[in-house]
């Protein structure tokens, strides 16, 4: 059973590289210098706006995949402006943190945009693939609303949760 668990996830993870986007190829035949240009990504964020430090509290979010399912814990969070959420990956990753630039308000994407570290994708946070490993997110500067998100390797496992700034 444990096999069939894994092949399901390996299965996964080569579907979403196949389906990644037409724009990530690039970066994709690039891999090896996309890790040595990390320091070079917070240098990119000031064109879209820069990085908003988290001015309130940090609130965690765990990521969980287990005999229950794929989920986030909590799935619906309440936060105020200013605020951050470390992510947690807890277990049966990977996972990550993605939002719909298509759902999004211009201001709304241009301020997560600046505020998602290490992002893999248009508004898709780094793939984590170790329990324990984190993931921050700044809220601030944010403009307050709801804002859906979910892990795209689970999201057809309806691995989904929802943010609201007060």
């Amino acid at each position: 059973m444990r096999f069939l668990g894994f092949a399901v996830v390996a299965g996964a993870a080569i579907l979403m590289g196949a389906c990644g986007g037409g724009d990530t190829a690039a970066t994709d035949s690039a891999a090896a210098p996309a890790m040595d240009t990390a320091a070079a990504a917070p240098a990119a964020a000031p064109a879209a706006g820069a990085m908003a430090p988290i001015t309130g509290t940090t609130h965690t979010v765990n990521m969980v995949g287990d005999g229950q399912g794929y989920r986030f814990e909590p799935a619906e969070i309440t936060i105020a402006a200013g605020d951050g959420i470390k992510f947690v990956m807890v277990s049966g990753g990977p996972h990550n943190v993605a939002f719909d630039p298509a759902t999004l308000a211009p201001e709304a994407k241009t301020a997560l945009m600046a505020n998602m570290p290490e992002q893999a994708g248009e508004l898709s946070g780094k793939m984590m693939l170790n329990a324990n490993e984190e993931y921050t997110i700044s809220f601030a500067g944010v403009p307050a609303g709801t804002y859906d998100y979910h892990c795209t390797p689970h999201l057809a496992m309806n691995m989904k949760g929802k943010i609201t700034i007060k």
